[in-house]
């Protein structure tokens, strides 16, 4: 046991249990410099017998190298790699350069380390240590980061050791590392000090120290005992770690010249192979003798590779060194590293190598960006870029690779860093093509940072700007911009979704797929043969329904859906282009549009391991769902929406867990995600946001019956019908909500506007719910045809809560006319609907009108036995319902195959059957229809 860490320690052998058992369990270790985690690292690895241990320290100097740190760990458990399903194997086989590939996203790669570690686990336990995190390279970061989020069952224990937290961190569970209590740090201390102290010295060191045990350790030696009697030089103005580093540089200077000068080689080099390090030490003249002196001096660690006793040993070397003599120890590291099989590091050690510009080395860096982007180290080939851009000679090149850079970082998902690197490339000197990009990649960074409402602006002068230059890249940016306004709804101002679209009518027609034009050519036009992108006919579409109308626009917006619905689109182009393309769909009321791409979209994300991208395409899904009244698989994609934010630290308003509870009724969760959402939406100055929670907020209400406050927030939600399809939608709301409330002129008013979508979509959702407003503003027994058709059409829709809401108003229509056998009837049939999929406040409306209507008593229609089911066990239980292997529920869900085993197994329990099989028989089948016949 160590001194002073018993709670720490009693911390990790109960988490060796949990593992032990065959469950996993994740610890992030934060603490100061030299308090103790490593040491704690290395209990838990001698207490972990019978574990299979893979550890890594992060690397400071290592921190632009992708993978770097990623391959480290996996190493050993590499000869796993073809037993993952082959997409995981590619991405992981192409990370590590075992094979040739596109380059794999981050999160891919994730699924395949998860699975990888799942499958060294099947043998023994695994302990996975990662020393040192907040070194760790950004690409290795983000892939460990998202494993921890995903491990549940699969009998692997992983541990960060930190200094401080890294994105992703955040709830992690967490052992905090603080300094020793006062009897422990003196014991230590005591251990150190072996001559009498005067008591004020004591005191003053130990109060130094702060209970820090490498500082107690430290601080002392190095300085003599008559310095240490009198107490001088021990109050240095410095931070603790500072003064531990400079107890160790004193140190360090004592040594001889050779031994000091090994140090700066070995400190100049990540990865500490001693092979490698030798023959760079021979190179500046250092004998092979060397470093005898800091190894007995406990600064040094000679084996098959060189490691320092503590990573401020090497920061004190590497920062005490001249400029001067830290180029040499790089130089001669370039000159030992093969550019055959390292070529990389090779160019990394040249780059620091380098003082003045230096073209030859900025091309090697090029190449090494290039290489890095091949792997999906995007951090990494960002980093180089930068370099190569400070060591390039041409202004115009310089330039060039400034902006290459920024478009990484911002792929990387460093915002500041592209955003300063943007400005250094527009000082460039001016070049057309450049300046557009430039404005731009500016446009998407605006809306990136979290201020949707410059974004339109930006991109609206970029796609003007790319007219002559790239008419292709001019319609995708104008597609871009449409996207943004639309996002951006009251905020945009002068680049509003008018504007935006009425521009993009004007543009020049579409270039072949994948032509660029000079920049002295005249825009070309696409040939014949060449027929028009899935997205150059939705950004006709969408221009044509934002200037003329839905009348118009129709039409072609359905063209393009029809095109994103082949089964030949690009992945690329799909997944670039389904989101707005689904929007598209609900734009013109075809919901059998809307559920293909949200699936399509959803899938290619979970396919490429798009993260970044799958929230947004859940959010889709989820609305989708719960239109067609399937309520658990909408609250099963909400609650994973929500880890996959949590995974890659990316916050989006909770629309979808919003959405879910109001449909349920769940009014103080309701209201407490639309407050909440509300808040980040404006924060972010996105109106459609806004739109969209009104609407949520006008569902909620109108299902519990408050009609004023259904108004209230459906008057909100239709306030800016540039904010269009949600506000649409809310219109429907405010008909139902104003026509209850007594205010019949604000409910003719809403159906006037909702007629101007709905009879040009001509759909029998749009055209049903048009239906069902025209009845509840209709005072006359004409009413009653218009209730029918509303049933009638809706009953072909997918929407199935739609239909619900049809009989309810109908029902309620009849009862208040006092034909009360057919009012039950049509309540019955809305009460069975809404109670069949947990839209708890509907039910109880209709409810509260059968017994109002005569009947006895309403029956309990609930399904206790799913509704037990997690919404992560109930999507789990449908996907295996479906006939997906645990394999392939695994790589779409973001979980190893073991853990899909582990909740099938609950899942089991808890609907009391034995197999797969039974599945279908216990679980309602969410297919278009079927819902109706419940």
């Amino acid at each position: 046991m160590l001194l002073g860490r018993a709670a720490e320690c009693r911390r990790l052998d109960e988490a060796l249990a949990t593992v032990r058992k065959g469950d996993s369990t994740v610890l992030v270790m934060r603490g100061d410099p030299g308090v103790g985690k490593s040491a704690l690292l290395d209990y838990l690895s001698t207490a972990a017998a019978g574990l299979r241990i893979v550890r890594v320290a992060g690397v400071e100097s290592e921190m632009e190298l992708p993978y770097a740190a990623l391959h480290q760990l996996c190493l050993p458990l590499l000869d796993r790699v073809d037993r993952l399903p082959e997409p995981q194997a590619e991405a992981v086989a192409t990370t590590f350069g075992l094979r040739t590939g596109p380059p794999p996203t981050p999160f891919l790669v994730g699924l395949g380390v998860l699975n990888l570690l799942a499958e060294a686990a099947q043998d023994a336990p695994v302990l996975c240590v990662v020393d040192d995190a907040q070194w760790l390279d950004a690409a290795s970061a983000q892939v460990l980061m998202f494993v921890a989020r995903r491990l549940q069952a699969e009998a692997v224990l992983m541990v960060f050791a930190t200094r401080h937290d890294l994105p992703g961190m955040r709830d992690l569970p967490l052992l905090p590392v603080a300094g020793l209590p006062d009897d422990d740090a003196r014991r230590l201390l005591s251990s150190v000090v072996r001559w009498p102290l005067d008591d004020s010295v004591r005191h003053a060191i130990l109060a130094e120290a702060a209970g820090n045990p490498l500082a107690l350790l430290e601080l002392p030696l190095g300085r003599a005992p008559a310095a240490l009697a009198g107490g001088y030089g021990l109050l240095d103005v410095l931070p603790l770690s500072g003064r531990i580093e400079e107890s160790f540089r004193r140190r360090i200077d004592e040594l001889p010249a050779e031994d000091q000068a090994l140090l700066l080689v070995v400190a100049a080099d990540p990865v500490g192979d001693a092979s490698a390090i030798w023959r760079a030490a021979a190179a500046l003249g250092i004998d092979r003798e060397a470093g005898g002196t800091a190894v007995r001096a406990g600064l040094l660690r000679i084996g098959v590779r060189m490691t320092f006793r503590h990573p401020l040993v090497r920061s004190a070397v590497y920062g005490a060194a001249p400029p001067a003599e830290r180029r040499r120890a790089h130089r001669a590291l370039a000159e030992v590293t093969s550019p055959e099989s390292d070529p990389d590091r090779r160019a990394w050690h040249l780059a620091q190598a380098t003082a003045a510009e230096d073209e030859t080395v900025a091309e090697e860096l090029e190449a090494s960006a290039s290489r890095a982007q091949a792997r999906g180290g995007l951090a990494a080939a960002a980093a180089f870029l930068e370099r190569a851009a400070s060591l390039t000679t041409d202004e115009q090149r310089r330039a060039d690779r400034a902006l290459a850079a920024a478009q990484a970082k911002y792929d990387a998902g460093s915002l500041v860093d592209a955003r300063v690197l943007v400005d250094r490339a527009a000082n460039g000197r001016p070049d057309a093509l450049r300046d557009a990009h430039i404005t731009h990649l500016r446009g998407h960074l605006a809306f990136a940072s979290g201020d949707s409402a410059d974004a339109p602006a930006l991109l609206l002068s970029a796609a003007r700007q790319f007219e002559r230059l790239d008419p292709g890249r001019a319609r995708e940016t104008y597609l871009d911009a449409l996207t943004y306004a639309l996002l951006a709804g009251r905020f945009a101002q002068k680049a509003d979704v008018a504007a935006v679209a009425a521009a993009a009518r004007a543009a020049p027609s579409a270039a072949p797929s994948g032509a660029a034009v000079a920049p002295s050519a005249a825009p070309v036009a696409p040939s014949a043969a060449s027929p028009l992108r899935a997205a150059d006919l939705l950004l006709d579409g969408l221009a044509a329904l934002h200037t003329d109308g839905h009348a118009a626009g129709v039409p072609p917006v359905r063209r393009a859906l029809d095109a994103f619905r082949r089964p030949d689109l690009p992945p690329a182009e799909a997944l670039r282009w389904l989101s707005i393309a689904c929007h598209g769909s609900y734009e013109v009321w075809d919901d059998d549009a809307w559920t293909a791409l949200a699936e399509a979209h959803v899938r290619l994300a979970r396919l490429n391991g798009a993260l970044v991208m799958l929230p947004v395409a859940l959010n889709q899904r989820v609305n989708a769902h719960l239109h067609a009244g399937e309520f658990g698989a909408a609250a099963a994609l909400a609650a994973e929406s929500d880890a996959v934010g949590e995974a890659t630290g990316i916050a989006r308003p909770r629309y979808s867990a919003a959405a879910v509870a109001a449909w349920r009724g769940a009014e103080d969760v309701a209201t407490a995600l639309i407050a909440d959402a509300m808040e980040t939406v404006v924060r972010r100055r996105e109106g459609i946001g806004l739109t969209l929670i009104q609407y949520t907020n006008a569902v909620l209400h109108n299902g519990l019956g408050r009609w004023p406050q259904a108004v209230a927030a459906a008057e909100l939600a239709t306030a800016h019908p540039g904010e269009s399809a949600f506000a649409a939608w809310a219109l429907a709301e405010l008909v139902e909500a104003a026509a209850r409330a007594g205010e019949p002129e604000k409910a003719e008013r809403a159906y006037e506007r909702l007629v101007l979508t709905t009879r040009p979509s001509a759909t029998d959702w749009s055209l049903g719910v048009e239906a069902r407003c025209r009845a509840l503003i209709t005072t006359t027994a004409a009413a009653e045809a218009h209730f029918r058709e509303a049933i009638d059409r809706l009953g072909r829709s997918r929407g199935a809560m739609p239909l619900a809401r049809a009989h309810q108003v109908y029902g309620e229509w009849l009862r208040q006319r006092d034909r009360r056998t057919e009012a039950r009837a049509e309540l019955r049939k809305a009460h069975e609907m809404f109670a069949a999929v947990g839209a708890q406040a509907f039910a109880e409306r209709a409810g509260r009108e059968l017994l109002a209507g005569g009947e006895a008593a309403v029956p309990d229609r609930s399904r206790p036995a799913v509704d037990a089911l997690t919404p992560q066990e109930q999507q789990i239980a449908r996907l295996a319902r479906d006939g997906r292997t645990n394999t392939e529920i695994g790589g779409e869900l973001f979980l190893s195959a073991r853990t899909v085993e582990w909740h099938l197994r609950k899942v089991f329990n808890k609907l009391g059957i034995a197999n797969r099989r039974e599945l279908a028989r216990v679980l309602p089948d969410p297919r278009p229809g079927r819902i109706r016949a419940a």
